[in-house]
């Protein structure tokens, strides 16, 4: 079995746990809720939730990733306006991430890749260990803090590796 083959159930799981917790982000309603000053506001946060799968595309697709390059324009982020529209963004992501997923060799995961702005180099690894943190690692990290802003406005959170307090209580 390929690297790829051996990652895609989990990308397809962590993606539909993350769609059902995406899919309560009021971000029309309260979009500019944030638990504190120094954090992000909801829309924000669910915004860079549902545009993480892109970094699985863009990953096996090239080489660089420079958020602010010197001879082009910043990286700026969307900013869907309603929860809507971010679902389906996210499920454009996803399904880009599973195709690019789907049709990478063992090989093509082992290409360097690099995170930079304005060509200063953040990191460089092996496109596996970029999947692994900066993609889903990362989903799943700042998919935790959503739950906490949906359990924070009193939003049911939904079950996502055994029963939550909303859904199937003991």
């Amino acid at each position: 079995m390929s690297i790829s083959q051996s990652l895609l159930p989990e990308l397809e799981h962590e993606m539909a746990t993350t769609r059902r917790v995406l899919e309560r982000a009021p971000i029309a309603d309260k979009g500019d809720w944030k638990p504190h000053e120094k954090s992000m506001t909801l829309a924000r946060l669910a915004n860079h939730v549902a545009e993480l799968p892109d970094w699985l595309t863009m990953t096996l697709t090239s080489e660089v990733f420079d958020m602010a390059p010197v001879d082009g324009p910043k990286h700026v982020s969307a900013a869907h306006a309603t929860t809507e529209e971010l679902l389906s963004a996210f499920d454009a992501s996803v399904s880009a991430a599973h195709a690019a997923l789907s049709t990478a060799t063992d090989p093509d995961m082992f290409v360097p890749w690099s995170l930079q702005s304005g060509g200063q180099e953040f990191f460089k690894l092996p496109r596996i260990a970029v999947i692994r943190t900066w993609v889903l690692n990362h989903i799943v990290h700042h998919r935790g803090q959503l739950t906490v802003y949906l359990r924070e406005l009193d939003i049911p959170v939904p079950s996502i590796y055994g029963p939550s307090a909303d859904e199937n209580p003991s």
